[in-house]
């Protein structure tokens, strides 16, 4: 299987335990996480110090510090933010949202809740964005839409009017298929999948 079949985004947790010897992550531990392509799709594999090979750092790499995950809070109704409405269009997996999605994450990357960790170039010339959330540890893995300077500024309204709460209408929204077609080997589109917890 080629990696045509590969997502334009994806969340992935930190692992709570090593993927070599199985021992549990400490909390603030250091350890290292590694991107590789396995079946089709990217996997994240976390590392423990001990375990770690400086020869294999399969496509991508980095160092970080395991958190031990909060209690999930209760259900409350609040404001949309930045995170909370990244999240929402990518469980919706809709591929007229991917140019608010790469909006979204480079906000929160200036925001300091995500940290970008590599840009890989794909088979079909676009680029993948991987990003780590510094409090949570997931990946969350973006393809970048590549827009213009005229395509920005509604994008950033679609994007102002959906924190909001006011949903955009048909025409306001970006058509990315009217855009520019890639060669046939561009990544399926839009299968959300997670990093299984141990």
């Amino acid at each position: 299987m080629g990696r045509e079949n590969v997502d334009n985004w994806r969340v992935q947790k930190c692992a709570k335990s090593c993927s070599k010897c199985e021992r549990n992550f400490e909390d603030k531990e250091s350890l290292f996480s590694k991107l590789i392509f396995e079946d089709g799709q990217y996997v994240r594999q976390d590392i423990c110090s001990k375990c770690w090979d400086k020869k294999d750092q399969g496509l991508s790499s980095w160092k970080t510090t395991f958190i031990v995950p909060p209690p999930p809070e209760e259900e409350a109704v609040k404001k949309e933010n930045a995170e909370s409405l990244l999240r929402r269009l990518m469980a919706k997996e809709n591929e007229e949202d991917l140019a608010a999605i790469f909006i979204l994450t480079v906000m929160l990357e200036r925001k300091k809740i995500l940290v970008e960790r590599d840009v890989r170039k794909g088979e079909d010339g676009g680029r993948l964005r991987i990003y780590e959330h510094k409090k949570t540890n997931e990946s969350f893995m973006v393809l970048d839409p590549e827009l213009k300077l005229d395509e920005l500024e509604s994008v950033q309204e679609q994007v102002v009017g959906l924190l909001s709460g006011q949903m955009p209408e048909d025409d306001e929204v970006i058509p990315l298929k009217n855009r520019k077609a890639r060669p046939a080997r561009r990544p399926k589109l839009w299968k959300r999948w997670r990093y299984s917890m141990r």
